[in-house]
């Protein structure tokens, strides 16, 4: 998959440049909020700046809003052949996920935080603790994204077309996960809520990570809401098949 996604270079420049530009979008409205506002929830401006071209980097690396290419071999029929493949099928869909997730990190993930560093003050870790702990919360981001769309994904199974689930949990992701504003801009009671469904796990905790604000409970919170997803995906699938093989399909 990294080799796969390595040869549409003219569409990874084209990701870098449009993620960077939305990134000075959404830095600038926030500049101008910050105008009014010392500070907004826990954040200050170099904060929300940093926040923002952040998460704005690494959006397409953790795929929230792409969705597995398993969506259209299960409408198309094709899952079928991958049903004889002799590997775990969750794994397979996970290790695809993975080969994209270090292609697009390594291609995509810096030029939105490098270009905004030259416009901006951002705020960086000070230490290689920080940015290790923030490696490993992106990698977890990723399971937890993965586990979000495959579970989606899988709805194709019991229906026509699952585009409009695809939406919705693409929604859900951007709102609670902090893509929309940071999820420390929202009330208490909302931000409370939110800190304990995993959308947040995807955006807010790795970018609170890198800005020092949580360390390891953070990346335990994660690796909590991958496993959990994981299992619910691997028993859901298991369900799946088994409807395919009443079927006859």
């Amino acid at each position: 998959m990294f080799q796969r996604f390595s040869t549409y270079r003219g569409a990874t420049v084209a990701g870098a440049v449009i993620g960077t530009t939305f990134g000075f979008l959404r830095a600038y409205v926030l500049v101008a909020v910050y105008r009014h506002h010392e500070t907004i929830g826990s954040f200050d401006a170099v904060d929300a700046v940093t926040f923002t071209f952040v998460s704005q980097g690494f959006l397409p690396t953790i795929g929230i809003w792409g969705r597995l290419e398993l969506s259209d071999r299960i409408r198309s029929g094709d899952v079928a052949t991958d049903l004889y493949r002799p590997l775990h099928f969750q794994s397979y869909w996970l290790a695809q996920d993975l080969g994209r997730f270090a292609f697009e990190g390594l291609a995509r993930g810096m030029v939105p935080v490098a270009a905004g560093a030259l416009a901006f003050s951002l705020r960086f870790p000070t230490g290689r603790g920080t940015w290790a702990l923030f490696a490993i919360a992106l990698v977890l981001a990723e399971v937890v994204s993965f586990g979000l769309r495959y579970l989606v994904a899988l709805i194709g199974f019991w229906v026509l077309d699952n585009r409009g689930f695809v939406q919705f949990g693409g929604f859900l992701t951007q709102f609670f996960g902090g893509v929309i504003v940071p999820v420390s801009f929202f009330p208490a009671g909302l931000e409370g809520a939110c800190r304990l469904l995993p959308f947040q796990a995807v955006v807010q905790l790795p970018v609170e990570v890198f800005l020092g604000r949580q360390g390891a409970g953070a990346l335990a919170l994660q690796a909590v809401w991958a496993a959990a997803l994981l299992v619910a995906g691997n028993a859901l699938a298991a369900r799946a098949m088994h409807k395919v093989v009443v079927q006859g399909g």
